[in-house]
Formats: structure tokens, C-alpha cells, sequence
């Protein structure tokens, strides 16, 4: 599989919602496969919260492939022997595109930090079709993304009518409900009280313990209850003492391992920013009504949510299903029997795989 990564610089400003301006900025890119002659065969891939550019494949020296490595590639759901995919780094992350520890020039010492603008999905989205028509791409074979990946495709397809041929959200939803909202509020306060945050002013690279506290909140939710119970249950680390009080249960160990190791390759403020724009996440805003916002869709919208998922539950990815069918769009909605939690669209891949291979077929076209 040819993988080629790119930066894009762009020194026209990009106009945000906030009515704030980025300018210059700079989006990094993965794709996959080869562009055909008439650039009718591409396929946009949108990442998650802690995702990337870095899709599928390995680069040299990787003990792991791109985090959707199981659905992109030869022979596989995206086939790259006839997709070109493009999988791009959202504006506010930190892995090549514009952040808030990006330099505010280029050349400068002096990073944005909090001085960077809050940023929205459609700001996300708006970047990424910037991009698309900088490559003379005209319309997407499809879009395609999970979670925070799944509100940039609706975000697409509301925006940009017209412009995909097949909208795939993925365990996702059309307006960020107060629970997430909540959620999101308690990983962004403990990385804040964490003392070497320093209002924002920590050295680049710093290993905040705030930071790998927030991400163990994270994993109570991407994770079901029932998975926890399959894969841990009451048993205890066997090194511990029943009785010392720092003693752990199994569960315990997995989370500090794993919120240990995530500020080694991710940055604080560009997870709390990303967890602001999830939560202002609202497909109806610009519009009179939620009607008014699906009404705008004019592509095939295809929607996959998974019966575990305590995130962004079912019955939000059912809701968007109503709304398309009162305002005559063409929707179709899968549910996925699971009960691995939010997560699901990571690592249960198997489960939905020939979902997008037909969709991406036009299999299922007959249906609407």
C-alpha cells in the first residue's frame, strides 16, 4: 500500500466560527492508494478525539499500524487498490496540524497556548474542505469517521451538500448531550488543577499526571460496564496487598497504565480544546431548527451506532434517522450488536467491515 503524509500551509486566513481567524495554518495528511484520472475515487477519512493522520499502514520503525489499520488497506473495506484515502490531522490537534502549541508565526518561540481560538467541528470540517479543493478535489466517493471523526462527516454533509457521495457517522450524534458535556468538564478540570499545568505554560513535552488522570475518566466511558466486568472483574493485582492502601485492583493497574502512557504521545492543551469543541458540538446551529440543518443533506447518509455504546448512545444515531426520514432525506441506520462500549468503532472493526464494503459498492442504494 503506498502511503505518502503531507503538510498543507495555507497563508489565506481560515475564518472560524468564534469570528476569530487562524492565520497561516497548516493541516498534515495521510493518503492511501492511488488517485484515479478523474479524482472520482476518493474517500475521506475523519479521526476521533486522540486520533490522527496516521490511519493505517506502519511507518518505519512502528510496533503498531494507523489506529484503523483493519478497515483501510488491500483487500480490505477501504481497498486501496481502488480508493485513494486521505486521512488529515484536525486544526487544534498535535500531531503537524495548527494548534495551541503551534508557533503563532513561523519561526517564533512564542506558542498560542490559550492564546488559540476556540475551535468547532465545523471549523474542523471547513479546514479539511480548504484542503480538498487545494488538491482539485471536486466531490468524495465518501466520508467517513468514528466519534468525533463521525460528527465531522455529518458536519460535511449539512455544510457541503453535494459535495460526498456517501456520508458514513459512525458511534456518534448530532448534538452533544449534557452528559458528555459533564464528562468532558471533569477531564479538562483535572488537567487544569494539575499544579505543573501552570495556566497553560508548561514545557512541551511535559508528562502531566493531570493529564493522564483525565484520560482514565475517559476510559470509564469508552469502555462498557459489562467489558470492564468480562476483562477484570474483582481480581487484584497480585504484587499488591489486599490491604495496603494503594493496593490495586486489575482494573486500577489498566487504567494507570494506560493514562500513564498517553501524555507521553499527546498534548494537554490540545485535549482540552478538542474536548471544548466536542462538547459545542450542535448540527443545528446556524439554523432555525434541527429540521432545517438535516433538510440540508442531500447526499446518502449512512448511520452505524453499537447497542454497548455508553458515549453517544443509540438512540441519538435513531434520532438523527427520524429527522432524515421527516424531512424526506435518504438515511439508512445500522445497529451493531455489542456490548464492548464506545470503542467498538476501534476495535471491533469485523463487526461492521462489510457494512462500508457495501456501502462503498452502492450494495445498498436499492434500499432507499
Amino acid at each position: 500500500m503506498k502511503i505518502e503524509t503531507k503538510i498543507a500551509r495555507f497563508t489565506k486566513p481560515l475564518y472560524l466560527e468564534s469570528g476569530r481567524i487562524l492565520e497561516p495554518w497548516q493541516i498534515i495528511y495521510e493518503t492511501y492508494g492511488e488517485l484515479n484520472e478523474d479524482k472520482s475515487n476518493v474517500i475521506l477519512i475523519t479521526h476521533a478525539l486522540s486520533g490522527s493522520h496516521h490511519a493505517a499502514g506502519k511507518y518505519e520503525g512502528d510496533r503498531k499500524p494507523g489506529w484503523w489499520d483493519s478497515l483501510i488497506g488491500k483487500g480490505k473495506a477501504i481497498d486501496t487498490e481502488k480508493y485513494f484515502v486521505i486521512s488529515t490531522n484536525v486544526i487544534g490537534s498535535c500531531f503537524g496540524s495548527t494548534g495551541p502549541m503551534s508557533p503563532i508565526y513561523p519561526g517564533s518561540d512564542e506558542r498560542y497556548r490559550l492564546k488559540f481560538p476556540v475551535i468547532t467541528i465545523k471549523d474542523m470540517v471547513k479546514a479539511q474542505k480548504i484542503l480538498l479543493d487545494s488538491l482539485g478535489i471536486k466531490k468524495l466517493k465518501a466520508v467517513i469517521g468514528g466519534s468525533m471523526g463521525g460528527m465531522q462527516a455529518l458536519r460535511l454533509a449539512v455544510d457541503y451538500p453535494g459535495f460526498a457521495e456517501n456520508i458514513i457517522p459512525i458511534a456518534t450524534t448530532y448534538q452533544t448531550k449534557p452528559y458528555v458535556i459533564a464528562i468532558n468538564k471533569s477531564m479538562i478540570e483535572t488537567i487544569r488543577a494539575d499544579s505543573e499545568f501552570k495556566n497553560g505554560n508548561y514545557k512541551p513535552g511535559t508528562e502531566l499526571k493531570g493529564l493522564a488522570a483525565a484520560r482514565m475518566i475517559g476510559y470509564l466511558n469508552y469502555i462498557s460496564p459489562s467489558t470492564f466486568e468480562k476483562k477484570f472483574g474483582r481480581e487484584y493485582v497480585k504484587t499488591d496487598g489486599m490491604f495496603e492502601l494503594f493496593g490495586r485492583f486489575q482494573v486500577e493497574s489498566y487504567l494507570e497504565y494506560n493514562g500513564a502512557n498517553f501524555p507521553k504521545w499527546f498534548d494537554a492543551l490540545s485535549y482540552i480544546y478538542l474536548l471544548k469543541a466536542i462538547s459545542l458540538f450542535d448540527i443545528s446551529r446556524g439554523f432555525n431548527s434541527l429540521d432545517e440543518a438535516f433538510s440540508q443533506i442531500k447526499d446518502k447518509l449512512f448511520l452505524i451506532s453499537f447497542s454497548g455504546d455508553t458515549l453517544f448512545f443509540p438512540q441519538e444515531m435513531r434520532d438523527i434517522k427520524k429527522y432524515m426520514d421527516k424531512v424526506g432525506g435518504k438515511c439508512q441506520y445500522f445497529e451493531i450488536d455489542s456490548d464492548y462500549g464506545h470503542d467498538s468503532f476501534l476495535v471491533e472493526v469485523d463487526k461492521f467491515d462489510y457494512l462500508i464494503s457495501e456501502i462503498l459498492k452502492g450494495d445498498l442504494d436499492a434500499r432507499f
